[in-house]
């Protein structure tokens, strides 16, 4: 499992049962969703960026001290539509992501690793992924959706080598390092982390 570092509403449908005569009313259209919960955090580092993700329930907004209030609104108003514009466009499904760890397996782990199943979770807070090698279950964090495709599949390849080698000592990583983006994509994660003052931890 790896430890961190960055997730909408689908249009309901109305049916109206109609009895015959007698004169039905529209229903109420369904109200709209509540807005998110958003959190700023101001970071004197940051001189320019802003950027966003999810967590959990809320949008976390990053931007830097010196921004006004004005500026403020500004921008979270800006980063929660762009938020929501990018995940109606990419909706993981955990159909897709178990091809995506089938295809991965086959390419990089010669087949080895064929879990029972491969899904998204909202409750990993603290790892970017998890595998139960007894129940041969794959678990990713949902903060992962919206990163770059090739971060999420070193994160699955992560996982599935687990199911071939337990614990993380040298067959294990080899393993891992046939992905040739592992480094790079550990990079990734750990500046994520040390961004957010999020723990990295990638042998966990």
């Amino acid at each position: 499992m790896i430890g961190p570092g960055m997730r909408l509403s689908s249009p309901v449908a109305a049916t109206v049962s109609v009895v015959p005569g007698r004169s039905q009313s529209p229903p109420d259209p369904s109200p709209d969703p509540p807005p998110p919960r958003v959190e700023v955090r101001r970071s004197r580092r940051r001189r320019r960026t802003v950027g966003a993700y999810r967590e959990g329930d809320a949008v976390v907004v990053l931007m830097p001290a010196r921004f006004t209030a004005a500026e403020e609104r500004q921008w979270v108003d800006k980063m929660v539509a762009r938020l929501e514009q990018r995940d109606s466009r990419r909706k993981p499904s955990d159909a897709g992501l178990a091809r995506r760890a089938a295809d991965l397996s086959s390419r990089y782990l010669d087949d080895r690793a064929v879990p029972s199943s491969v899904r998204w979770v909202d409750n990993q807070q603290a790892r970017w992924g998890s595998c139960s090698i007894d129940e041969g279950s794959i678990r990713l964090s949902r903060r992962l959706q919206g990163m770059p495709a090739w971060v999420i599949d070193y994160v699955l390849v992560h996982e599935l080598a687990h199911l071939v080698v337990p614990g993380h000592g040298r067959d294990f990583w080899r393993l891992v390092e046939r992905y040739p983006r592992t480094e790079r994509a550990r990079g990734y994660l750990e500046g994520v982390s040390e961004a957010n003052g999020l723990p990295w931890n990638d042998g966990d």
